[in-house]
């Protein structure tokens, strides 16, 4: 509702721009007010009418409920045998007693009214989930992530224990080894035995989690605390805060040299764990680091490798430009990597990204327009 002031000053505005030359439908359009409105807001006497909504007379509805017979109703579902239940629960069981005070959604605008509608019982109300905690790569052996697998073993229901450690980065396997169970004593081994091996004993290192019993093992709290790694850990009850490692897991036990059948012993299994791991950080060119090797990446040899291959696909260009009909295939290394990033808007791509444009595989995707950053 606009108030009588604002009214005046609106109706000043228009009779000034009416006064020079201008038409009513059109000033009304730029205020957003049509023409009837103005001629119902001026008086016959050229005075202003004010809304005369907020004093109309409301009759009373037939229907409406008694103050009497609202006091009956909060005091009925305030009564101990009541306080606990929701109205859905307080009709039926009136009913059974061939009572009828009023029905569920009166009893719920009732209770709102006199600040009563919170949750009844002794439940708490749901609350809404954290958001999950984000970490950011920016080089090698800054942020690490790990998990337990499971794998076959030679009967029915007996298995192996992988242990595998993943540098999110560069997504090399930095610490892995395989038992025939699992605790914190044996993790904490794996993560101490590399954090050596890559010399991270003075470097921030964030080794992230996900809350099973031998990832939040006292034994391995006190070794990362000795080693100086922050540890990490994904929501309770959240399946996918933890998308490197399951990911891994999927390319493990989907590559041709599975065992279907399972393993005959915990030396055959790490035998076959061994040789992946070697496959997997020397040979796989991983799709998310534009088809380099996790050792390259580590050692930061992508820019390079990249520029070559860029240069490679130049040159195939200029020997044909017919063939080409947009811009060359995106060899730029991929930036910073992020692990639960924060996103504020709804497009997002995964529980991992990196600091990367989408481009298409083949040749035209946006960022082929972008000129190729090397380091000399």
């Amino acid at each position: 509702m606009i108030s009588a002031p604002d009214r005046r000053a609106t109706l000043s505005l228009i009779e000034a721009a009416r006064a020079a030359g201008a038409r009513l439908s059109a000033v009304g359009a730029e205020l957003g007010l049509s023409a009837r409105t103005v001629q119902r807001w001026s008086g016959p006497d050229g005075s202003v009418r004010e809304d005369a909504r907020p004093t109309a007379v409301r009759p009373t509805p037939a229907n409406r409920l008694s103050d009497a017979e609202r006091d009956r109703i909060a005091a009925t579902c305030n009564a101990p045998e009541f306080a606990s239940l929701p109205p859905g629960q307080i009709v039926p069981r009136l009913a059974d007693r061939g009572e009828y005070i009023g029905s569920e959604s009166t009893m719920y605008r009732v209770l709102r009214e006199r600040g009563q509608a919170g949750r009844r019982g002794r439940a708490r109300a749901p609350r809404a989930s954290r958001p999950p905690t984000t970490h950011r790569a920016a080089g090698p052996c800054q942020v690490w992530s790990w998990d337990i697998t499971w794998l076959p073993g030679p009967a029915l229901g007996m298995f192996f224990y992988r242990y595998l450690i993943l540098d999110i980065w560069s997504r090399k396997i930095t610490g892995w080894e395989v038992y025939d169970r699992e605790n914190g004593a044996l993790a904490a081994q794996v993560v101490e035995k590399a954090v050596w091996a890559e010399g991270c004993v003075t470097r921030p290192l964030t080794l992230h989690a996900d809350n099973g019993s031998p990832m939040k093992a006292a034994t391995l709290r006190v070794t990362l605390e000795r080693l100086g790694v922050t540890a990490s850990y994904s929501r309770p009850r959240v399946s996918n805060d933890n998308p490197f490692s399951e990911a891994l897991f999927r390319t493990c036990k989907y590559v041709p040299s599975w065992p279907e059948r399972g393993f005959e012993s915990l030396e055959a299994a790490r035998a076959w764990a061994a040789n992946f791991v070697r496959w997997c950080n020397g040979q796989h060119r991983h799709s998310a680091l534009r088809f380099v090797t996790p050792d390259q990446r580590h050692r930061q040899q992508d820019r390079a490798i990249l520029s070559q291959r860029h240069a490679v696909y130049q040159a195939a260009r200029a020997r044909h430009p017919e063939r080409w009909s947009g811009h060359t295939r995106c060899w730029r290394p991929i930036g910073d990597v992020w692990l639960n990033p924060e996103r504020p808007d709804q497009e997002r791509r995964g529980h991992g990204a990196a600091d990367a444009l989408p481009h298409k595989a083949g040749g035209g995707g946006p960022m082929a327009a972008q000129p190729l950053q090397t380091t000399a």
